[in-house]
């Protein structure tokens, strides 16, 4: 099955490759038009998806990043509508350099040609990725979840419909509806019709594509993200900063996942900030001395600080300055998403230039680290990696170069 499906989608990127700048426009356009009219079938499939689920005993964080609601759908087509509004990557010519035997050599954009995605129980992440993958005029085969597979199923074949009349090719947009692990493992050695492979989920998947892929893979995602509070902080700053971080959606990878403290500050601001966070029902797992501050804290192991929690879990740690902080980011963390908060320009530079991220903030929440607050669009994912892309994925991180060679009878 997948490689008819690999097939198919090899075919479909030679064609899509060569479609004009209108044509795609026309598709994305249709695409964000039939999600609203379908509305209600998105909503019917969903809730399949959502009851199965909790009959299941799934957690409240992992609900609701699988449930859809009518403002969600509509910000999944405003979404479409904001990327087919940015320029088309595809065609650009990055330069031109005339060489000493008149040979005139340029690098010109072009789509990486099928792109495979396997990622978790998030519905938006179908709509999401098709519409990067096909504004870059890439092929795509997408791999949800079970949790969500009646959800995806519908969506794919809502903008398939919306494509095929726009005039888009067979097979640039498919599902793999078989949701066992086999098929996964199938789609990561597809070498032959892949280019590039992206996992978008928790530490497990994206381990078990990255020792299982033969295709090449670009790693997203994973998110043990810290705020760290500084000893000159403004503490109010800090405390909302720190709330939104951690509670706003703590089930997706640019949530808060530890807490930081300046141990100048600890002993004051620790009670404030576990106030904040009781409203939302908050364990905190706490070091030594965090647990003499605030006694409800529980006794994190060393491994609750290298833990995506994806939940209303923090861990805790007091630190003795911000040589300790940025050391024991480094090592705890997982490249994506780090934010300090402090009103040292100093601590704040130094802390910019030794945090080894993706995404590094000053006096900011790490839940900004996202394609559509970066200005993209959307994301086809947060790379955490360091080769081809890193950090939210827009437009650009979808295409390769080719050279481009002019000559007028050079031999060599």
């Amino acid at each position: 099955m997948l490689t008819e499906m690999g097939k198919l989608a090899k075919k479909a990127s030679l064609t899509l490759a060569n479609l004009s700048a209108e044509t795609k426009s026309a598709g994305l356009l249709a695409v964000a038009e039939a999600l609203k009219a379908n509305t209600d079938r998105i909503l019917a499939e969903n809730k399949k998806d959502v009851d199965a689920f909790l009959a299941r005993g799934g957690s409240s964080a992992m609900v609701d990043r699988l449930t859809l609601t009518k403002e969600r759908i509509c910000d999944m087509a405003d979404g479409v509508l904001k990327v087919n509004a940015l320029p088309d990557p595809v065609g650009e010519v990055l330069g031109m350099t005339k060489r000493p035997n008149g040979l005139v050599i340029g690098t010109k954009r072009v789509p990486l040609g099928v792109i495979g995605i396997i990622y978790e129980a998030r519905p938006n992440v179908t709509v999401d990725a098709a519409v990067l993958c096909l504004k870059t005029a890439n092929a795509c085969i997408l791999r949800g979840g079970s949790e969500a597979i009646c959800s995806n199923s519908v969506l794919v074949d809502i903008m398939n419909e919306a494509l095929t009349k726009a005039g888009f090719p067979e097979g640039s947009l498919q599902l793999v509806r078989d949701t066992s692990r086999e098929t996964a493992k199938e789609l990561m050695r597809l070498s032959d019709y892949l280019d590039v492979l992206i996992p978008r989920g928790g530490k497990g998947l994206i381990s078990a594509v990255v020792e299982n892929a033969s295709v090449p893979v670009i790693e997203t995602g994973t998110g043990n993200c810290h705020i760290y509070i500084e000893k000159t902080a403004d503490t109010v700053m800090a405390r909302d900063i720190l709330v939104n971080a951690k509670t706003s959606r703590p089930s997706v990878c640019n949530a808060a996942e530890s807490l930081l403290i300046d141990a100048c500050i600890a002993e004051a601001t620790l009670p404030m900030l576990a106030e904040a966070l009781r409203p939302f029902s908050v364990e905190i797992r706490g070091c030594e001395k965090t647990c003499e501050i605030l006694p409800e804290a529980k006794k994190a192991s060393d491994e609750d600080f290298y833990t995506e929690y994806n939940d209303y879990i923090l861990s805790v740690k007091v630190v003795d300055g911000l040589t300790e902080a940025i050391s024991h980011i480094n090592e705890h963390g997982t490249g994506h998403s780090e934010a300090i908060v402090t009103s040292d320009y100093a601590a704040a530079n130094r802390f910019l230039d030794e945090i080894d991220a993706a995404a590094v903030y000053v006096n900011a929440s790490t839940r900004f680290t996202d394609g559509n607050e970066f200005g993209y669009g959307a994301e086809i994912g947060i790379s955490t990696q360091k080769l081809h892309a890193r950090g939210p994925m827009g437009l650009t991180a979808l295409t390769s170069t080719k050279h481009i060679i002019y000559g007028n009878g050079q031999i060599r």
